[in-house]
């Protein structure tokens, strides 16, 4: 497979239909993992090769919890992609993140029960380390990307992820900004942590849709909200992509590049030739044998 796409999109279905975005093509890829959410779409936008991935697939057809999410990572590594910018639907858990405002978070809280977020296990043992789950760099790329757009748009922020598909209760709600949550999400989470396992950077653009079920004062969340906020603020999330895609530097300065340097624990002679061969894309550079 030609590896020349280095970034790499993941979010609505909406989003790679740009006026910018030329020699179009649909890449279907097999992983170790089974198959991803969905064709990745490949394309030039800027001068520069990117690959967009349906988190949902095409009409928005998978729950939260059913998403492969080492499928669709593993997939976009495949691919070559190094920057994954995600682009997700959030609500808000303070007064000053309003509906169609745009948070680049550097934090998340997770509250998921029941997903797979790693792609080690089965005789190989790696710890990497989270305590800044997104990218930096690449987060302050989107940040300038969304001021430069016009957006209003908040740095920093933690991104609570719930498994979903249902909406926060109503207690559940006031408890996480009792805690000091500020958005609320049910995908991004996963999708870190397996990126960085990827070695690939990865930043977040939320968009929020709704406040969340603790502000009383309006209706509470429900998709038709989400939706037509959401469409709105597709627009300008085509435009941040733009702005930002061609700014994304080749050589990258962050520690996302090299997070497995120091992470992996097993000893290379006794990792079971399976488990070696089925990882051995994002692992093979590091298990040299004694």
């Amino acid at each position: 497979m030609n590896r020349d796409i280095k970034i790499g999109i993941i979010g609505g279905s909406g989003l790679y239909e740009m006026e910018a975005l030329t020699d179009i093509s649909q890449i279907s890829i097999d992983t170790p993992f089974g198959p991803p959410s969905d064709t990745y779409i490949a394309g030039t936008l800027e001068g520069v090769r990117i690959a967009f991935l349906p988190r949902h697939g095409c009409g928005h057809r998978l729950i939260p919890s059913e998403l492969n999410f080492r499928a669709n990572i593993y997939g976009f590594k495949k691919l070559g992609v190094e920057q994954i910018i995600s682009v997700t639907a959030v609500g808000s858990l303070k007064e000053d993140i309003r509906p169609l405002d745009i948070v680049i978070p550097d934090q998340f809280h997770d509250c998921t029960k029941q997903r797979i977020s790693t792609f080690f296990g089965n005789g190989l043992v790696a710890h990497i380390a989270f305590a800044d789950p997104l990218c930096p760099v690449l987060s302050k790329l989107v940040y300038d990307g969304a001021k430069k757009a016009g957006a209003s748009v908040h740095s920093g922020g933690t991104l609570l992820c719930i498994e979903g598909p249902a909406f926060s209760t109503r207690a559940e709600s006031k408890a996480f900004r009792q805690w000091g949550m500020d958005i609320i999400g049910m995908t991004s989470l996963q999708e870190a942590k397996l990126a960085r396992e990827a070695e690939i950077c990865y930043a977040a653009m939320a968009m929020v849709t709704d406040f969340d079920c603790w502000y009383e004062a309006e209706l509470e969340v429900n998709v038709e909200t989400v939706v037509q906020n959401l469409n709105k603020n597709i627009s300008i999330a085509k435009q941040i992509i733009q702005l930002v895609v061609p700014k994304i530097s080749k050589k990258r300065a962050c520690r996302c590049a090299q997070s497995l340097k120091n992470a992996i624990m097993t000893d290379t002679n006794v990792i079971p030739a399976e488990t070696r061969n089925k990882l051995e894309l994002l692992v093979g550079k590091y298990l040299k044998p004694d």
